[in-house]
């Protein structure tokens, strides 16, 4: 089990970092949308007794238990396309996603 970052994500987390310090990134699957499940992403300043860490690139990743069954393989990359840009969750566990692409079923 892992989850990963590309170097462009890695990149763009450090130049948030450098501006507001904290532990990692906290990814979550949380139950929302159309498809019944979507990604979070937050700081975490500090890591919980039972998160299972990651590290890519130089980033702390945290996954809570019952996400990573969610978010097992996944790459998270950070993609612009036109006035547009965030990460993109590469999930290859999704099945099914909705039309707008914020949530997704396995």
């Amino acid at each position: 089990m892992h989850v990963i970052l590309t170097e462009n994500a890695a990149k763009r987390v450090h130049a948030v970092i450098a501006k507001r310090p904290c532990f990692g990134l906290r990814l979550a699957v949380k139950t929302s949308g159309c498809s019944g499940m979507a990604y979070a992403i937050e700081f975490a300043d500090t890591a919980e007794h039972d998160d299972v860490r990651f590290e890519s690139h130089g980033v702390t990743l945290l996954v809570d238990p019952k996400s990573l069954v969610y978010l097992s393989g996944t790459e998270i990359d950070f993609v612009r396309q036109g006035l547009n840009e965030g990460f993109k969750f590469n999930n290859p566990n999704v099945k099914n996603e909705c039309g707008c692409g914020n949530s997704f079923a396995i």
